[in-house]
């Protein structure tokens, strides 16, 4: 077959013969190509792609679906869905609106808002002991300044090494010294404690006796500013650094229904100053409650709630860390109260004992009594006056530390816990923060009564 007159199956073009090369005479744009006889082919370049259109139905033609009843069955029911969702709409815009209009949010009162231009002897008060508060914590709590200040940030709670603030040499935290808190002004302030083993102690190398080997600052409003149902606020920023243990919490004023838990505990926030690599690190806060007929009954792990940030932690920004508390109900809150971490409502007809399932159990083969019977209310032992603390301790032997994980550098039950602690502190304090920053800032508290003024 000859090259003239040849048709590609993909032009109507005419090709015509020449002597080197082939030409395809259209209007397109060619390309010359080599072949094995040293000729050359001419492939038209691609146009771009037009609309279709059909060449078969022209002018007007049937279309029968239309007259479908189905079709139009399918419509209908569009709109009657279309009906239903905009009804839906309006309905809940109007519930929503309704419900916040009758909401009551009810009356407080402001009692205390403090942004410590210093601490006020007529609002706090420095707890100076060493017995750990019931933990087991390492720290020595003072009233040095070194520990608890304030300035243009706040007010600063801020853990030291003994060795550096106390005149106590590191072969003396662990052997043949003497620490007695009721000197007045030993240790920087006087034991606030009634037991005397919170007040002294002589360090021991051959019974594991410790002098604790960090110093830090308890302060609370006991006696001075206490509320029963109202709100609390504290906006703060968390310490830095592996095994500390900062809270904002509240104690009732008194025992009235037994000593701990039975009168009750409030943790408005608690956490771990390790890094987000721990279980619960710096990026989680966790709030509960503490109650039960003993110590051995604490029913916390029913009334706990936890709030974890992301891609940040609480020791890289001041937050709010929110109670809201009435007869009826209590919760916890971060940043706002539609951010809640924690919430419980007291039951109308069940009470604490019987959402606690107490009855029946013992402790040391002695079945427990309901030590909140008489009062008549189902939020008891929550219907009492609660004072706020402000602290950040230093390891703890209750397990709020987890034995055996994480390069922790003492078990809770150990006689030399405080001494493996105190040993480790080539590992443990370079995780601190530099300065204030190994500290809790309290930028500002404010505390409200429920009901007028």
């Amino acid at each position: 077959m000859g090259l003239t007159d040849i048709k590609f199956p993909f032009s109507n073009a005419r090709v015509a013969s020449r002597r080197n090369s082939l030409t395809i005479e259209s209007d397109r744009v060619s390309s010359p190509i080599p072949s094995s006889n040293n000729q050359c082919y001419d492939i038209p370049a691609r146009k771009a792609r037009h609309k279709f259109r059909s060449y078969r139905l022209k002018g007007e033609y049937s279309q029968p679906w239309l007259d479908d009843k189905r079709l139009k069955r399918t419509k209908y029911g569009n709109i009657i869905v279309w009906i239903f969702v905009l009804g839906a709409v309006c309905v809940s815009g109007y519930l929503s609106y309704d419900g916040a209009k009758n909401a009551k949010t009810g009356d407080y009162c402001l009692i205390l808002d403090d942004h410590f231009n210093g601490i006020d002897d007529a609002v706090w008060s420095h707890e100076v002991q060493i017995g750990g508060f019931g933990t087991g914590s390492f720290d020595w709590t003072t009233a040095d300044k070194k520990n608890s200040f304030t300035d243009a940030d706040g007010l600063h709670i801020v853990p030291t090494l003994t060795t550096e603030t106390a005149g106590i040499t590191e072969e003396q935290i662990f052997n043949g010294y003497t620490l007695n808190l009721t000197k007045t002004g030993d240790g920087d302030g006087t034991c606030t404690s009634t037991d005397y083993k919170a007040c002294s102690i002589h360090s021991n190398a051959t019974t594991g006796a410790t002098i604790p080997p960090v110093r830090s600052a308890r302060l609370s409003t006991k006696g001075k500013k206490s509320i029963k149902y109202g709100r609390i606020e504290v906006t703060a920023k968390m310490p830095r650094g592996d095994w500390l243990w900062p809270a904002i919490w509240m104690m009732p004023e008194e025992n009235k229904y037994g000593e701990w838990p039975a009168s009750g505990e409030i943790d408005i926030m608690e956490m771990r100053g390790n890094s987000w690599k721990y279980p619960l690190g710096r990026d989680a806060m966790v709030s509960s409650l503490h109650w039960g007929p003993s110590s051995k009954l604490d029913a916390y792990w029913r009334t706990y709630g936890t709030k974890f940030l992301r891609r940040t932690d609480f020791t890289d920004d001041y937050h709010t860390f929110g109670l809201q508390w009435s007869k009826e109900y209590l919760f916890t809150y971060l940043d706002s109260r539609l951010k809640q971490v924690f919430y419980m409502k007291f039951g109308s007809k069940e009470s604490m004992w019987e959402r606690g399932h107490f009855e029946g159990q013992t402790v040391n083969q002695t079945v427990v009594e309901n030590p909140w019977s008489k009062t008549g209310n189902t939020n008891t032992p929550f219907d009492e006056k609660f004072y706020l603390i402000l602290n950040v301790a230093v390891g703890a032997q209750n397990g709020w530390f987890f034995d055996g994980k994480f390069n922790k550098p003492w078990v809770d039950n150990g006689v030399t816990a405080v001494a493996d602690f105190a040993k480790a502190q080539d590992k443990w304090l370079p995780t601190w923060g530099e300065g204030n920053a190994r500290g809790m800032t309290v930028k500002s508290v404010k505390m409200w009564q429920e009901g007028k003024c």
